[in-house]
């Protein structure tokens, strides 16, 4: 798997903002946020001195290439070999979805104005009456009305035709004071779902609420598609750095995870340690489980 990360320190009681690239990141080059280009960056940083704004250090931004670590990882046994027709039926349509969504920016892209609008129309009734879209619209209208046992009706048939999009595209979970949260986001521009390939993003946030400093050793992830495919990815630490974060203060990258369906879940752990004495036994942080969907949802960012 290959994973596009950016690492960022944040100081929680700083009011200015320090942003350090160094001088010698991914053997020179690093790549933007849109986890397309790539380009050249050497020794610099600048200061932001807006009140109120965290301190934020750069440590590195790079291509990291994740492989199973000596705990052998490969592929468990696929967790849902024979879906059944409502599952299949919502794998479909969401590569329907995915593709009229590519199909209209390609349009758009090349000023073929009039059949962009023409798919847009397409998402639109699309949208209006898919199935999952249609019951998570009912069951926030349901919740915000007081109808509870509606939205509880609601979520039982959601269940029923799609379990995966029950599952937020955020997560937060916080352990021995080490809070993390997690964002996904489907990347439409990497992504080409006539080819069964789904591109999606996703930022981490750790934050330490502890009064001790801790270190992060190493990650597990555990990667599972629509299909029931499941992959368990080690390693040590995050793109080869082990960071230390220190009381209040947060440590964020970003990442990427490609799929083989438009639907799927990650979830993991973070092994860390306390510094503050010698001889401190590791300890898991838990990182709750997100869903990666094509569909997103209405989660709120960090």
């Amino acid at each position: 798997m290959h994973s596009l990360s950016l690492k960022v320190f944040t100081d929680l009681n700083a009011r200015t903002r320090r942003n350090c690239f160094p001088g010698r990141v991914g053997h020179g080059l690093a790549t933007d946020l849109d986890f397309g280009r790539t380009r050249r960056v050497g020794s610099g940083c600048w200061n932001g001195g807006a009140a109120g704004v965290r301190s934020c250090r750069i440590v590195a931004c790079a291509v990291e290439r994740n492989g199973n670590g000596g705990n052998g990882g490969g592929e468990s046994p696929s967790l849902n070999p024979n879906p059944t027709p409502n599952e299949s039926s919502f794998l479909s349509r969401s590569q329907t979805y995915a593709t009229l969504k590519q199909q209209m920016e390609v349009a758009a892209k090349s000023e073929d104005y009039k059949e962009a609008a023409r798919i847009r129309d397409s998402l639109k009734m699309f949208e209006e009456e898919e199935p999952v879209l249609k019951l998570k619209r009912l069951i926030r209208e349901a919740v915000a009305d007081e109808r509870f046992e509606d939205a509880a009706r609601y979520r039982d048939e959601l269940k029923e035709i799609a379990p995966h999009s029950l599952l937020k595209c955020s997560s937060d979970a916080t352990t021995l004071g080490i809070r993390v949260q997690v964002r996904s986001v489907y990347i439409e521009g990497r992504s080409l779902p006539s080819r069964g390939q789904y591109f999606f993003a996703y930022r981490i946030r750790i934050t330490n609420n502890s009064d001790r400093p801790v270190q992060l050793l190493r990650r597990h992830w555990i990667i599972t598609d629509a299909n029931g495919k499941t992959e368990n990815v080690w390693g040590m630490g995050v793109i080869g750095e082990q960071p230390v974060i220190l009381p209040r203060t947060g440590f964020e990258y970003s990442s990427a995870c490609p799929l083989s369906t438009p639907s799927g879940r990650m979830e993991g752990d973070f092994e860390m340690k306390h510094i503050d004495r010698l001889g401190s036994p590791s300890f898991n942080v838990a990182i709750a489980p997100f869903s990666l969907s094509t569909l997103g949802d209405d989660s709120d960012t960090f």
